[in-house]
């Protein structure tokens, strides 16, 4: 991990984060941790989530309202908030739309972009319509 000195939970957590499509909270990461590191805190998996994150391993998906997730994908892309189930799910988001409403911003210098939409996720939506 470069920039980081190396830890066994470090790269445990980094190895689990790339291995889920499931944008896990910090708690659900200490959880998952503590099975191989019973005496892990979890302090110290927020710690280490925090250095992934600073070092560009890890990106945080920040949901108003609720704990922040994790995901191992780096490149731009957007998330939908399952308001059923609370999930977190990729979404399909037009990057160039986005862009294209940041261009208006006179004055400013735009880094990052998050965009996070509320609604059903699949099985939910499914499960809505069925019932």
């Amino acid at each position: 991990m470069a920039g980081l000195k190396y830890s066994k939970q470090r790269a445990s957590i980094k190895d689990y984060l790339m291995h889920t499509t499931s944008h896990p909270t910090a708690d659900t990461v200490y959880l998952h941790i503590k099975e191989e590191f019973p005496n892990i805190s979890l302090g110290t998996v927020y710690r280490n989530l925090n250095s992934l994150v600073e070092a560009g391993m890890v990106r945080r998906v920040s949901i108003p309202g609720r704990a922040d997730r994790f995901d191992h994908t780096l490149c731009w892309h957007s998330h939908l908030y399952c308001t059923a189930c609370g999930g977190v799910v990729d979404a399909d988001v037009d990057e160039k739309q986005v862009m294209k409403l940041v261009r208006r911003q006179k004055d400013v210098v735009v880094q990052d972009c998050a965009v996070v939409l509320f609604g059903l996720c699949e099985a939910c939506a499914k499960k809505q319509a069925e019932g």
